[in-house]
């Protein structure tokens, strides 16, 4: 199982801010948002509005980061907070 947090407006237009992914076909960081697009239609506002920054295991990454069942894998705006 991998877990998966939201923040800021990613989480407002999901309406969910944290979710648990099975990760018998996950690979990658670009595999769990392939799973949240099909669960989610409204991750497609957010991938083709802004930028989308990811984190494994709080450590800032990309798309072609591989993970694996444990993981922490976080989804966030480029600017939070304020």
């Amino acid at each position: 199982m991998i877990k998966v947090l939201f923040f800021a407006q990613i989480k407002d237009v999901l309406g969910v801010s944290e979710l648990v992914i099975n990760a018998d076909n996950i690979k990658t960081v670009s595999d769990i948002a392939d799973e949240i697009a099909k669960d989610y239609p409204k991750w497609e506002l957010v991938s083709n509005t802004q930028p989308c920054l990811c984190a494994v295991n709080q450590t800032l990454t990309d798309f072609s980061n591989p993970v694996k069942s444990g993981d922490e894998v976080a989804f966030f705006p480029p600017v939070t907070g304020g």
